[in-house]
Formats: C-alpha cells, structure tokens, sequence
C-alpha cells in the first residue's frame, strides 16, 4: 500500500498571525529548529507561509528592521496544498513541479500537516533500505 501524505505530514509546525513580526518569527523558528511558519487567521485558517528565504529576501535583502516587518508584508500567500490520500509519489511531483521544498496537507478544510523535502528524503532512505534489504536475502545462498 503506498505511502499517504497524511502518513508523511508532520504535525509539529509553527502557526503564527499575520500581525506578528519578522523578529518574533525568526525567534521561534530558531528556538523550535524549523525553517518556516504558517501564518494563519485567528480561525487557525492558513493565510501564507514565511521561509527562511522570505527573511533574506524581504528583510534583509531590504534592508529593513526585522522588528518592523509584519508576517503579513512577508509571507508568501500562494500556499501549495495537496488532499491527505496523495500519494509520496504524488507529493513528491508536485513538489518537484513548483519548486517547492514544503506542502501542506488538508483534509477537506482542515490542516493536517505539511510534507517537506527532508521528509521525503527520510523515507525514500527507508524505502532503499528496505529494497536493498530484500535484494540481500534473495541473493544469500539458500542454507
């Protein structure tokens, strides 16, 4: 049975609001040890997402004061989502399609999780683990 991005999505991620600043952001994106937040409505609906890169990019690229810079001036509101039933294969395509190192998986509505490149690279790491597994005991001899 193939491998879901529900299966795949990993449900620790940072949900901050769009009114909070770039400073605060990149505080929790060290502390937590995450490359990127989900910027979401008091509703908990995502708005956008803000990635390392929207720091150099939009701030610092910029020149202005991280303290300064609301989410909402920053994130990238084009968020790329994909159905929990995907298939890894799936993910991965659309991924590889955008440009993208994250996706974030719904269920209907609502937010399960987000899939990102490190994640897909864990278990395609597994997988040929596996493979390579099963290849040895077919080649052992048999006694």
């Amino acid at each position: 049975m193939p491998i879901t991005a529900k299966e795949l999505a990993e449900k620790d991620y940072i949900t901050l609001g769009p009114e909070e600043t770039a400073e605060r952001a990149a505080r929790v994106m060290k502390e937590k040890r995450h490359g990127f937040a989900i910027v979401a409505s008091p509703e908990g609906r995502p708005l956008g997402i803000v990635t390392e890169w929207d720091f150099i990019e939009k701030v610092l690229g910029e020149g202005r004061s991280p303290g300064e810079v609301k989410l909402r001036e920053m994130m990238s509101a084009r968020l790329v989502g994909i159905d929990a039933r995907a298939s890894l294969d799936e993910v991965a395509q659309l991924m590889a399609n955008r440009g993208i190192r994250r996706v974030l998986v719904f269920e209907g509505e609502r937010l399960l999780g987000v899939v990102t490149a490190r994640t897909i690279l864990a278990r395609l790491k597994e997988y040929v683990d596996k493979v390579s597994a099963q290849i040895a005991r077919l080649q052992a001899p048999p006694y």
